[in-house]
């Protein structure tokens, strides 16, 4: 009961669990961050070199155990089979091994649990229709280690569209216009990131503004600073964690008012 505040990071229906549990026992304050479905939009004006090299760090980083992975890569329509045909190549480059070794750009999921869940979501895709571009398969007969994997041909309704799979597996989708991919880009209960590539400050500003994330990167992926707030909108979580705001979630307000006018 002495605890004041909780900080937790993990998953929606743990996190659900521990805000259950504070207000239960003297109402302390609780910060989430629980994990998302980020999109990554690329527009055909962008630098698609860099668009291919951050989309590929922003997917597979960490085997894909990062919470606020770029997994739903979306793609304007002039520009999507080049994306591909490029995304495809460059992944072709992952090496295998100790993650913590030089040269070494993928190791192994963290453990069975979630090496076989991994492969399941694979599975799901490919049972319910997706086309599987790269990967979808172990790595090897020895350890925890996962093909990094790309789907395309995916519908809305999908799992691996709409589930946040904690590996190293994304999903492209092919859009026209800024409406539409706005409208996919926010259709998810997860809030927690998302990325903009075009050439065009205008209009990054403008579907940064738009997009329902904590945190919105313009032509980068997962760059990170102490003094950036990170943190998501809707079952994403509560509160932010770096820079000056996640102090409020650790102090208190007190207004002290001392009357030193007229006596009554």
């Amino acid at each position: 009961m002495r605890v004041r505040k909780v900080a937790f990071t993990g998953s929606i229906p743990t996190g659900k669990l521990v805000m259950k549990a504070a207000a239960e026992s003297n109402l302390k304050k609780v910060s989430l961050e629980m994990g998302g479905k980020s999109p990554n939009i690329v527009f055909a004006d962008a630098d698609l070199e860099q668009a291919v090299k951050w989309a590929l760090k922003g997917v597979y980083s960490n085997m894909g155990q990062v919470c606020c992975a770029g997994t739903r890569i979306f793609v304007q329509e002039e520009v999507y089979d080049e994306f591909i045909r490029e995304f495809k190549k460059a992944a072709k480059h992952v090496t295998f091994g100790d993650q913590f070794t030089k040269g070494i750009t993928q190791g192994p999921q963290v453990d069975e649990v979630q090496f076989k869940k991994v492969l399941n979501y694979i599975k799901t895709g490919v049972d319910a229709g997706a086309t599987l571009e790269i990967g979808g398969k172990r790595h090897g007969d020895k350890g925890y280690y996962v093909e990094p994997t790309l789907f395309t041909d995916v519908s809305d309704d999908m799992k691996i569209v709409q589930e946040e799979i904690f590996g190293p597996v994304g999903v492209a989708i092919k859009f026209k216009t800024e409406e539409e991919v706005l409208r996919k880009a926010n259709d998810t209960e997860y809030g927690l990131a998302a990325a903009v590539f075009t050439r065009d400050v205008q209009r990054a500003v403008r579907v940064s503004n738009k997009l329902e994330a904590g945190v919105v990167w313009v032509n980068c992926y997962l760059f990170h600073d102490i003094y950036t707030a990170f943190g998501g909108y809707k079952q994403s979580g509560l509160g932010r964690e770096k820079s000056e705001y996640a102090l409020e979630m650790y102090t208190e307000i007190k207004q002290v008012i001392m009357y030193m006018g007229a006596k009554l």
